[in-house]
């Protein structure tokens, strides 16, 4: 079996095609745009590249015509849409980013899904999607109309996007929400990394809402394993779509994750508290029971345990 991921040198798509690249041939697609820092990219990029069953084009979501190219070449069947513009905060100034890359993006893989028969499509959504949902933990059938963010209402749009082409063209879809997503190699615009990052170089951090976001940070190696179950589990239903929560489902105060870092890296933070900012949802809490009914999903690490293996990665990294 073959798979197409797009988004495959992203943190996500890397670890994903990390995993996956030992059971399935493995066609990884990506633009390798400058939203953060194109050598961590490319990073992960060579690592993936030494992966026998792994083989990549670099090209963007835009390019229906090259991407069709590569689906009927390497006979792909299905595919793990990951790429996408990613940031809250950067969606406030940027929404024409968003526009282009999640929901032109998306439509152009949707087209391309029922243009090449694909068996099931698994594609990216999010917790932001949730909005300010005041009902825990949060359940898929959660009410989702109210985005606070425009990257949430592009995330929002893909599940209803592909929805109707589940329903008019039965093109098997599943959506996977992730919850706050931490791990080695992460994005460097996530608080994890930010904050690693500005207390060893002993500079402010910015603590919005004054540390008390709570998240449901979920380790990237159980967010992988969540994708993975789902990839042969193919919605058989009338209108063959399913979505599920990809969470840890033990949400923590960011104040606690940032006093977790301190420790492991045995120094205080200098810290600026802030007010809420625009966009920002106050708490997420994933409720994880349907994967598990579905596919056996249990998260396995704790954020004690996320953190140090992030600082470890970190620490050798940038040496």
């Amino acid at each position: 079996m073959t798979i197409l991921i797009t988004g495959c040198a992203g943190f996500i798509g890397f670890h994903l095609s990390s995993e996956l690249v030992s059971k399935y041939k493995i066609v990884g697609i990506d633009n390798l745009n400058n939203y953060y820092d194109p050598e961590l990219k490319k990073n992960r990029l060579k690592i993936l590249k030494n992966k026998r069953n792994f083989s990549f084009y670099k090209i963007d979501l835009l390019n229906y015509k090259k991407i069709n190219q590569i689906i009927k070449k390497n006979k792909i069947k299905h595919i793990i849409h990951l790429a996408a513009q990613a940031g809250v905060r950067h969606s406030i100034n940027n929404p024409g980013a968003y526009f282009k890359s999640n929901i032109e993006g998306f439509f152009n893989i949707l087209e391309l899904s029922k243009v090449n028969k694909i068996k099931h499509l698994v594609f990216a959504s999010t917790s932001s999607v949730y909005g300010d949902n005041k009902n825990f933990p949060l359940k898929e059938n959660s009410n989702t109309d109210t985005p606070l963010s425009f990257y949430a209402a592009s995330k929002k749009s893909n599940e209803v996007m592909a929805y109707s082409y589940s329903n008019i063209y039965k093109i098997p879809c599943t959506a996977v929400r992730f919850f706050t997503v931490y791990g080695p190699f992460g994005r460097p615009d996530m608080s994890l990394f930010k904050f690693t990052n500005k207390i060893i170089k002993n500079q402010y951090i910015n603590l919005y809402n004054r540390g008390n976001h709570e998240r449901d940070f979920t380790y990237i190696d159980d967010i992988v394993d969540g994708i993975a179950g789902v990839v042969n589990k193919i919605p058989k239903n009338k209108i063959p779509f399913k979505v599920y929560n990809i969470g840890n489902g033990k949400p923590r105060k960011l104040i606690d994750y940032l006093n977790i870092i301190e420790k492991f890296l045995n120094k205080k933070s200098k810290v600026k508290k802030l007010p809420l900012q625009a966009g920002d949802i106050v708490k997420t809490h994933a409720d994880v029971s349907l994967l598990k009914k579905d596919i056996g999903y249990k998260p396995k690490t704790s954020i004690e345990q996320g953190i140090k293996k992030f600082l470890d990665w970190y620490v050798e990294y940038f040496k």
